[in-house]
């Protein structure tokens, strides 16, 4: 796993036991986004809008005590089609893992555009939001708007997810596939292929990514979770 430093900023790769504590960042993808080869050859701050959210967010986890981030355009070698598939495997893995996500809600001026984010409907933020055990939402200017805790019942309003998951009370595998599936129903991606990637965690099936299929990615993925579970409300939702 490859984190990136809070004071450097530097890249480093932990395996296994020896991964730190971390902050995961979980936002939507701009125009400028910094890249792992921006890192590394010290271009980074020539993309002004991803340089600053990067920047932004290694700030407030250093106010919260952690020296280490994740974020998925620069942690992540996109260039290697290898690393981007167990990367993509990894990922509900490394969200749950994580000590605390930042939930930039980059559209969002106060908590009166909280509900009308795009960071809501996007595909990949679902496993985002779900996944760790401490979600914190910031607004455009790195304002906390509360938790996913605190904002427990504005959450289950927008998205339909119960009270009992959002909260950790109930595991995840204790709705059945309809039920998770429904929740991902109005969540888009930019890639077609995404739409089922991007729910490998929630059914905790794992397969490679071969984009280029397009439609036939969410075959494999009904497939995939079949075999894990015998539940057919996965052909009903």
């Amino acid at each position: 796993m490859r984190l990136l430093n809070t004071a450097t900023p530097r890249l480093e790769e932990f395996i296994g036991d020896d991964i730190p504590e971390y902050v995961i960042l979980s936002h939507r993808w701009g125009t400028e986004e910094v890249t792992l080869q921006d890192v590394e050859t010290g271009k980074a701050p020539e993309k002004h809008a991803g340089w600053s959210k990067l920047m932004l967010c290694c700030r407030q986890a250093a106010r919260d005590g952690f020296s280490w981030i994740w974020v998925d355009t620069c942690c992540i070698d996109k260039t290697s089609s290898t690393e981007l598939s167990e990367s993509i495997n990894s990922m509900y893995e490394w969200y749950q893992r994580s000590s605390i996500c930042y939930a930039f809600l980059n559209d969002c001026h106060g908590k009166k555009d909280f509900a009308k984010s795009q960071w809501w409907t996007r595909g990949w933020t679902l496993q985002e939001l779900i996944a760790p055990a401490v979600v914190e939402f910031y607004d455009a200017d790195w304002t906390e708007l509360g938790s996913k805790l605190s904002l427990h019942e504005a959450i289950t309003s927008i998205t339909g997810i119960d009270m009992a998951i959002l909260t950790g009370v109930n595991h995840l595998f204790e709705r059945n596939v309809a039920v998770r599936m429904s929740w991902a129903a109005n969540r888009r991606t930019t890639r077609v292929e995404d739409q089922a990637y991007c729910l490998m965690g929630l059914f905790g099936v794992n397969m490679p990514l071969l984009y280029g299929e397009g439609e036939r990615a969410f075959t494999r993925l009904q497939e995939e979770i079949i075999k894990v579970r015998e539940d057919y409300t996965l052909f009903v939702w």
